[in-house]
């Protein structure tokens, strides 16, 4: 029997469950799927019309032009993409490494200074890399992006392999694949569930994080935001949270229905 074939086999038996099946987001229904980008769409309506309502002074209407709206929001998703993808390039193989027995004797105190750092605010972060580094914009705000959301990702990563059933390995092991085939075949497979997780829960927090990039110059709807502030512009500051709070919803849509798709069948 072929690797391909035993790893289909063993992923297959451990998700074969009435509970798992029960539980296939596939098979919840449409309506999942079309209310939360109803929802958003009636939100960013009812703020058009409201803005649309209102009588702007030269400030906000400058503030609130079309084409700074659009390149803000460009630049916010540009940030959280950016730093997500550096994110899981670090976590993800780190948490590999971490949750193989040899690391089983560092890996408390590892986690416990990623967990401190994370415990430092996000603005604190990013003056000290504008101040030790000399450097500002998009390039210092991903490095505090991706600082700051490494944790949930390496987290999840150890967690999903650690709860991987001992016996299935064992079993692709008595199988004659090695090491390294079990869990690209096996372990992999099966923690994908709770992986997604925390790579969904890490694009959230770099959109809301996003917003603080503003004061190292690097964009993003914190300018809005920022700019209702120092004018006292209340519509103005009220439109930058709405579009913010807006994109994390649909960020996390979207996450969402990556982890129905990603999801192995069965689990």
């Amino acid at each position: 029997m072929s690797d391909a074939t035993t790893a289909t086999a063993a992923v297959a038996v451990a998700a074969a469950s009435p509970a798992a099946a029960a539980g296939d987001p596939r098979r919840r229904g449409i309506g999942r799927y079309v209310t939360m980008p109803l929802v958003l769409a009636a939100v960013c309506l009812a703020l058009f019309l409201y803005v649309s309502n209102q009588d702007l002074d030269t400030i906000e209407a400058r503030a609130l032009a079309p084409a700074r709206l659009s390149a803000a929001v460009w630049q916010h998703v540009l940030l959280a993409a950016v730093s997500t993808a550096f994110t899981l390039l670090i976590a993800v193989p780190l948490g590999i490494l971490l949750s193989r027995p040899f690391a089983r004797s560092f890996r408390p105190y590892l986690i416990t200074l990623l967990t401190l750092g994370q415990a430092v605010p996000t603005i604190a972060i990013l003056v000290l890399l504008a101040v030790a580094f000399l450097f500002l914009g998009f390039n210092a705000a991903i490095v505090g992006l991706t600082a700051y959301a490494i944790v949930p990702v390496l987290l999840n990563t150890i967690v999903g392999l650690e709860q991987v059933d001992r016996s299935v390995l064992e079993a692709g092991r008595g199988m004659g694949m090695s090491k390294l085939t079990v869990l690209r075949r096996i372990e992999l497979p099966l923690a994908v569930p709770v992986i997604l997780a925390g790579i969904r829960t890490a694009l959230v927090i770099n959109v809301g994080t996003a917003t603080l990039v503003t004061y190292i110059n690097a964009g993003g709807l914190g300018d809005i935001i920022v700019a209702g502030l120092s004018t006292n512009r209340f519509i103005v500051q009220l439109v930058g949270a709405v579009l913010t709070a807006v994109l994390a919803l649909l960020i996390d849509y979207i996450a969402s229905l990556a982890e129905d798709v990603l999801r192995p069948r069965g689990l």
